[in-house]
């Protein structure tokens, strides 16, 4: 993305190079999504804020995209850190348990419920569940057979279009070539790369859509069928997220 909008701003590396100050071999590192060579974290978001800024592109936006990418891994933690070995179990607290006094609350649960039993005269035989009905001996099956077709056919109706109503559905069209990168609301990653001009492409999830987009007035985009025009001005680069029921930006 970053070489992307150098060449477009009608740069060489070694103008670049001496207009952010970074050397010519650390912009070529970082061009090719190599940043071992910039001394770490911070030193390789300084570099970016820069060369964002002097191609044209939203310093802000760019260190956001960058930190998605490479900065996001969760750091291990050993067992031992979260298990200490120096807080020692108290066992004794743990047998204060009075196991006899257990085992005659559990006995005298067993002879309540016997005597109810026993008391109630009545066998399992007898007992009717809540939808049980009464049909006469002579009687056509289907006059006393539920009625659930219509409603089983109602609810699928309505799962149907519950699922549909989730789904978000986006198009992105580009009038010129503009680079793109697409993730569902999981982060899962749906494309990352240049929307030649005159193509269009969709993507849909129920987790929702967010686009990072380095040329916003580049592209025209459609949710859910709705035209909501340009992403932005030329040259912009933005961020886009819809999310699920009535696929409101974010």
């Amino acid at each position: 993305m970053l070489a992307e909008a150098r060449r477009t701003a009608g740069l060489t590396v070694t103008q670049l190079s001496e207009a952010t100050r970074i050397r010519e071999a650390i912009i070529y590192a970082i061009e090719r999504d190599d940043f071992s060579q910039c001394g770490g974290d911070f030193y390789a978001r300084g570099h970016v804020r820069a060369v964002a800024k002097a191609v044209g592109l939203d310093p802000v936006a760019t260190v956001h995209f960058y930190d998605e990418e490479h900065s996001g891994a969760a750091t291990p933690i050993r067992a031992a850190a979260v298990f200490q070995a120096e807080r020692k179990i108290r066992i004794n607290e743990r047998r204060g348990l009075n196991w006899t006094m257990a085992l005659g609350v559990a006995l005298a649960i067993v002879m309540v419920f016997g005597a109810v039993r026993v008391l109630g005269g009545g066998t399992s035989d007898e007992v009717r569940t809540a939808d049980s009905r009464l049909v006469p001996p002579n009687a056509p099956i289907g006059e006393h057979a539920p009625k659930a077709s219509h409603a089983k056919g109602k609810k699928a109706k309505d799962d149907v279009k519950e699922k549909k109503d989730k789904m978000v559905v986006v198009k992105v069209k580009a009038k010129r070539a503009s680079y793109l990168n697409v993730r569902d609301g999981k982060g899962l990653n749906l494309f990352t790369g240049t929307l030649p001009a005159g193509k269009s492409s969709t993507w849909k999830s129920e987790s929702g859509v967010h686009l990072v987009i380095g040329d916003a007035g580049a592209v025209s985009l459609q949710v859910n069928g709705k035209d909501l025009g340009r992403a932005g001005a030329r040259g912009e680069m933005v961020t886009r997220s819809f999310v699920p029921s009535e696929a409101q930006p974010r």
